[in-house]
């Protein structure tokens, strides 16, 4: 398991660590209660450095991943960001990523453990274009804010008004004497902003975001709270709701297609979809109730299977256990009630994000 850089300062402060994908990540701190009310209310600071770095420079970088990912990149301008899916020739996902264009080279955020896949994808494709691949994990990382007070936060770090980023928004400054780029993430909570930070200067900017967010209730978030957030929020993730077999259009990732960009690896099967009008299955929320069941589940409608669960977590906002699902597309009404495995506890079908 890679350690993280900041691995002293949380153990310091009691945090407890878990293996995501391979690479360390602080599982808590001691209160999730109290993590999850400062990202609700107030603001939480997340060490996501253990998330993977791709880099990729060249005169054809552009070009190239344009054609190996759903999204626009060619005409995507630079100092933007932006979400992709990369699918195999049958449409299933290979990844997901987030897309950092900058003046010199691109960036791809990735899930931990998935950065040598990714990597090894690309290069199956790279042939004679003007492109180099380039593990970055050790030269990038990634903090994240969420919460109310996140606007107040950065702009008490940076010394000077911070205005909030909409859902991939990109600004750059000078924090704690280190260059980052703040980007506007607002899937999981609507105030959200990832902040890039070179590798080498993680922990000034970490002990400066920790010091000015002191007077808004700050507190470090764990991955675990991080989860169930993400999990109220509707937000699927790779390797846990989303899987090699899964096709983009089924954990509702339409933001991250582009339909006019043209070819791309997997965009016929993706195009096929679209005109069918509809999925088979699709990603969809579940109240379970007390019912305390794992991921993998089994979710039935009289003697028919047609589910499975994919994430489980216990909701504040909805006072129960909640989840993620896969389910048949002639189950997917809200309210419908289904049996969880063999019963007798059931599952009823849910709209997201469940915080709505």
């Amino acid at each position: 398991m890679e350690p993280l850089s900041l691995h002293f300062l949380h153990e310091a402060t009691g945090a407890r660590f878990m293996d995501v994908g391979g690479r360390e990540a602080v599982a808590g701190y001691g209160d999730g209660e109290g993590e999850y009310r400062a990202a609700r209310e107030a603001v939480a600071l997340h060490d996501a450095s253990y998330r993977e770095i791709l880099r990729i420079t060249g005169e054809d970088r552009a070009s190239f991943l344009h054609g190996m990912v759903t999204q626009e990149v060619k005409n995507l301008p630079v100092g933007s960001a932006a979400y992709a899916a990369m699918v195999n020739a049958k449409g299933a996902m290979v990844a997901d990523a987030r897309i950092l264009k900058r003046e010199a080279d691109i960036l791809l955020d990735l899930e931990p453990g998935t950065g040598a896949k990714v990597r090894d994808f690309l290069e199956k494709y790279l042939i004679s274009e003007d492109a180099e691949l380039h593990d970055a994990t050790g030269e990038q990382a990634l903090l994240r804010l969420l919460g109310p007070r996140t606007a107040d936060v950065l702009s008490a770090a940076l010394g000077a008004p911070h205005a909030p980023l909409a859902q991939h928004a990109t600004r750059t400054a000078s924090l704690a004497g280190q260059p980052v780029c703040l980007v506007g993430s607002t899937a999981v909570e609507p105030h959200g902003v990832d902040v890039w930070v070179p590798r080498a200067g993680l922990e000034p900017v970490w002990r400066a975001l920790t010091e000015a967010g002191a007077a808004h209730g700050l507190k470090p978030l764990g991955f675990e709270t991080l989860e169930l957030l993400r999990v109220e929020a509707g937000v699927p993730r790779y390797g846990k709701d989303m899987v090699d077999t899964t096709i983009p259009l089924e954990a509702n990732l339409a933001s991250a297609i582009s339909y006019n960009k043209g070819c791309y690896i997997g965009q016929e099967v993706i195009a096929r979809a679209t005109f069918r009008g509809h999925m088979n299955r699709k990603l969809t929320g579940l109240l379970l109730g007390d019912a305390d069941v794992a991921p993998g589940t089994e979710l039935r409608r009289g003697e028919k299977k047609v589910g499975w669960l994919t994430s489980v977590v216990r909701s504040p906002a909805k006072g129960q256990r909640v989840a993620l699902g896969y389910v048949h597309r002639d189950s997917l009404d809200a309210g419908t009630e289904l049996t969880l495995a063999e019963g007798p506890a059931t599952a009823k079908v849910a709209p997201l994000p469940f915080t709505s």
